[in-house]
């Protein structure tokens, strides 16, 4: 440790309450402060300070004690310099992790302290935004949740609320006047809350959010139509059979696809009679019962002794067998499946090391370890012969990734086999064509053709569509803004990731007060 003795100079000092200059010495006292480490080691300052009279007759202080401002606050045992470098490291990593690191800084306090000196910072002193972003983020998943406040322009934290109620957020605006623009997502409570507290405000919706609604509108479209995908994954296959058959003569040591029969078709789903399709079928029929009577979903919940998510699943699914399908096959897909087409390629052109095969499939996006593999490819080497390619159809998700893709930056094989199910599948095809309008007018921000794009999905017979469309009218002035001006929720999408690595830095002491603290002081 290195000791430091100091004192204070013989200069006249001010009386703290009339200002007064008074050099009249009462007494001597010794103050401890602990400063910045040097080399490595602690630094402890012994400053010795004058304790004066004032000789204002009218002053209600009869003696006081000099400061010194530039080294140490009153009443403080740390230097301003010390003081403040322990404020950052709070900031920074909260209680216990800064507690570890100021002993290595040699200039140890708890994390207790770290904790007090984190919740005794003042507030940032920032404006009212022009632009404001608003989002939710969970201080207790499923439980408890707040608001985070964002300026868009200078993308900094405003403020962070405790819960995500409209009434909460108009209070806030109307104690904040002049935001003019409010960026938010698709919720209810805050579209309510910015139209109560600033009904001036052009309210935007945040196009991500949008697109999301519109995935799930197509998702559930090919979930109904999930047959045509078998049929043109079959057209598929046998067209390239066609083609290899009239362009290539393979040897005997290459794969003889006309040798092995066609697959035979998968077992329908209103045909399965296993006790998950019996349960499923019960289920299915409750909900919906419930539904028709008029009950809620929590209510469902609580009469079936179900997950709000499954009743959730239950009661969108229209009939029974879109849930009793997987990828169209009634089978649970492997990691492999996608894959399969390209080991049999590679083996019939003589490369047949496991490891290298694992290799090359690892980088076209292969997730699974090197046993399946092996299995998989065990059978080639006692029989000699590689079965022919599954004609397994591509899984609804996949599908809806495809729709939902930009043409020009598809895989040429994806392509091909997006081209067999549209033309499979007529229903598909007009989908897919009014996804790609609504991309083409979002990317573009023409938020002005919307009411064109809803009138034409009106005059269409797609269902899910037609729904997404219900929801766009009741929202429809912050969805037009959304698609038209260029603001959207990013920024503060991002901070709320932050928030989330924040919690997970604090060891649930991230009380919404420390929590707070630490958003709204982020450098």
């Amino acid at each position: 440790m290195v000791r430091i003795e100091a004192r204070t100079s013989g200069a006249p000092a001010a009386c703290p309450d009339c200002g007064l200059m008074s050099g009249r010495v009462h007494s001597r006292y010794n103050r401890h402060l602990s400063d910045t480490a040097t080399a490595g080691r602690e630094v402890l300052v012994r400053l010795t300070v004058r304790r004066l009279f004032c000789d204002n007759p009218d002053c209600a202080r009869t003696t006081f004690a000099e400061q010194v401002p530039e080294l140490a606050a009153r009443h403080a045992r740390r230097t301003t310099i010390l003081q403040r470098m322990l404020g950052a490291v709070a900031l920074a990593l909260g209680g216990r992790a800064g507690a570890r690191l100021t002993q290595r800084l040699a200039a140890s306090v708890s994390r207790m302290t770290l904790l007090r000196m984190l919740r005794g910072l003042p507030d940032p002193d920032r404006a009212t935004p022009r632009v404001l972003g608003v989002d939710d983020f969970a201080l207790r998943r499923g439980h408890h949740y707040g608001t985070l406040l964002i300026d868009m322009e200078s993308r900094l934290p405003v403020d962070v609320l405790t819960d995500r109620t409209a009434q909460t957020l108009s209070e806030w605006l109307r104690a904040h006047p002049g935001v003019e623009i409010v960026c938010r997502d698709r919720a209810g409570a805050y579209a309510e809350g910015a139209r109560e507290g600033a009904p001036n405000a052009v309210q935007v919706a945040d196009r991500w959010h949008v697109w999301n609604n519109l995935a799930d509108a197509v998702e559930r479209t090919v979930a109904r139509h999930k047959d045509c995908l078998a049929l043109a994954a079959a057209l598929a296959v046998q067209i390239e059979h066609d083609v290899d058959n009239d362009e290539t003569q393979l040897s005997d040591s290459q794969l003889d696809l006309d040798a092995n029969p066609p697959l035979s078709p998968s077992t329908e789903p209103s045909d399965r009679t296993d006790r998950w399709a019996v349960r499923a079928r019960e289920r299915h029929a409750a909900v919906h019962t419930l539904l028709a009577e008029g009950v809620g979903i929590n209510a469902i919940c609580r009469r079936l002794d179900l997950a709000r998510g499954t009743v959730r699943r239950f009661a969108r699914a229209e009939t029974v067998e879109e849930l009793l399908t997987r990828n169209g096959t009634g089978r649970r897909p492997s990691l492999l499946d996608e894959f399969k087409p390209y080991l049999h390629e590679r083996w019939n052109a003589g490369c047949t090391n496991a490891s290298a095969l694992l290799a090359e499939i690892t980088a076209r996006g292969y997730r699974g370890g090197s046993t399946l593999i092996r299995q998989y490819l065990h059978q080639f080497r006692t029989t000699a012969r590689v079965p022919q390619p599954p004609r397994t159809p591509p899984s609804v998700r996949r599908v809806v990734g495809w729709i939902m893709t930009d043409p020009k930056t598809m895989d040429s094989t994806d392509q091909q086999r997006m081209d067999a199910i549209l033309a499979a599948s007529p229903h598909l095809n007009a989908l897919t064509s009014h996804v790609r309008a609504f991309a083409t007018m979002m990317c573009s921000l023409r938020g002005q053709n919307l009411e064109a794009w809803m009138t034409a999905i009106d005059a269409d017979d797609q269902p899910a569509l037609r729904s997404f469309v219900v929801g766009l009218r009741r929202d429809q002035d912050a969805v037009t803004a959304g698609l038209t001006l260029p603001w959207n929720s990013g920024p503060v999408e991002g901070h709320v990731n932050r928030i989330k690595m924040l919690k997970r830095q604090m060891f649930g002491r991230a009380k919404p007060d420390l929590l707070r603290k630490r958003v709204l002081l982020t450098d």
